[in-house]
């Protein structure tokens, strides 16, 4: 087994991984069964590619290998498996060939079916599309490998015996559906973005399936102005991913990093993507965040940021999605705009909200404005409940450090 086909195969598991396991499910209407044979293809090209050579089209091959053996074990066991449940297969029957992408948003709108929970929705979507293994998901979860083998499981069945069906939605449910595949896509990107836990800022497997999957929906639904500007939310926030750390390791503020280091390929690809999603159709949810990712991203240096901007597009944001944390981030940006004062009083009617009770980073941006004006006993009140809350190493040494300086003016 050379270095070259194990490359190759890794190569082709990123990028073939869905369409492989779509076209197979289409084929065997057993998400488990399909998934078996997607496996073994990958385990076959492992074996074969060594003497046969790496094919030039890597993803038909896999397709084909895959679909293969499920022929096979459909015709071996045709007559047991009559008994079991299977997928509601879609009333139209392509050719395999211009079936493939077709599948892959089948797999996609099958996973994250409303009958399903959000964490169902979510683990399927990481194991079946995005083709994490068991044990990715359930650290992505925090959870034993064998509790989210057994959601995973208890999901696939469900979609079976429900009569879940796999196919596109029809068109007068299309928006509504594609609406939840978005909120799916960018929880599992924000959770990838700054990990809730650990002692790794970045979950850079879940960014990555995160991005592949809305890579996937723009290709498969180019015109859909929403997964445009999701995408381009995504790919002008990532732009900054290799500038959030020092090179020991510390945290870095979005004022603190070198943007000469951002990746301006993906600005690029981000703001026209925007421009091209809000030429389609008004404002929505993702493309005014994705605005601000821009403003951000346009500024050459931090001194530079347009916050007037920025807070008027977390107005529009608070009229198209009222959330309390849009609030708390249009609050910052007033401080940033107006100054700490202004930032202070915009957090405080903030505190009685229940759903920021547990939420670490109010009580940061309050301590970093107590910390800017200079009110040193508040301050540090305040970096020791965010603390509290914080449960990732990197986000707590940050705030540890400026405990600390704030200890020492208060010994002076």
């Amino acid at each position: 087994m050379t270095e070259e086909v194990v490359a190759a195969v890794a190569q082709a598991h990123r990028r073939e991984w869905s369409r492989v396991l779509a076209a197979t499910a289409h084929l065997t209407r057993d998400l488990d069964l399909a998934e078996e044979c997607a496996q073994e293809a990958y385990a076959q090209a492992l074996r074969s590619w060594v003497s046969s050579g790496i094919p030039d089209r890597p993803g038909a091959w896999l397709t084909t290998t895959a679909r293969n053996r499920a022929r096979d074990v459909l015709r071996r066991e045709a007559v047991a498996r009559r008994a079991l449940p299977l997928l509601v297969a879609d009333e139209s029957v392509p050719g395999p060939e211009d079936a493939l992408d077709d599948d892959r948003l089948r797999l996609v709108f099958t996973c994250c079916h409303p009958a399903l929970s959000r964490d169902a929705q979510i683990a399927l979507t990481l194991r079946l599309v995005c083709g994490l293994s068991t044990a990715e998901v359930a650290r992505a979860f925090l959870v034993p490998e064998a509790t989210m083998a057994a959601r995973v499981t208890r999901a696939k069945k469900k979609i079976a015996v429900a009569r879940i069906p796999y196919r596109v939605p029809s068109p007068d449910q299309l928006a509504e559906r594609v609406s939840a595949v978005l909120e799916v896509v960018h929880l599992i990107f924000t959770t990838g973005h700054t990990a809730p836990v650990g002692s790794h800022l970045v979950r850079r497997d879940l960014v990555d399936g995160a991005l592949s999957l809305a890579r996937l929906l723009h290709l498969l639904m180019p015109n859909d102005a929403e997964i445009s500007a999701l995408l381009a939310l995504m790919l002008l926030i990532d732009a900054r991913a290799d500038t959030r750390l020092s090179p020991t390791g510390r945290l870095l503020l979005l004022s603190e990093q070198d943007r000469t280091r951002w990746d301006h390929r993906l600005i690029d690809e981000g703001t026209g993507l925007l421009t091209d999603a809000l030429r389609r159709r008004q404002p929505t949810r993702y493309a005014v965040e994705a605005a601000i990712a821009a403003v951000h991203a346009e500024a050459p240096t931090w001194q530079d940021t347009d916050w007037r901007e920025i807070v008027g597009l977390y107005d529009v944001l608070l009229r198209l999605w009222p959330s309390p944390v849009v609030e708390l981030n249009r609050a910052v940006a007033v401080g940033l705009r107006d100054g700490p004062r202004a930032g202070l009083d915009a957090l405080t009617p903030l505190f009685a909200d229940p759903a920021l009770a547990t939420y670490g980073y109010l009580s940061a941006a309050r301590a970093d404005f107590l910390r800017q004006l200079r009110r040193w006993s508040q301050a540090a009140e305040a970096y020791e409940e965010a603390l509290t809350l914080s449960d990732n190493d990197v986000e707590r040494a940050f705030l540890a450090e400026r405990l600390d300086e704030i200890r020492l003016h208060l010994e002076q």
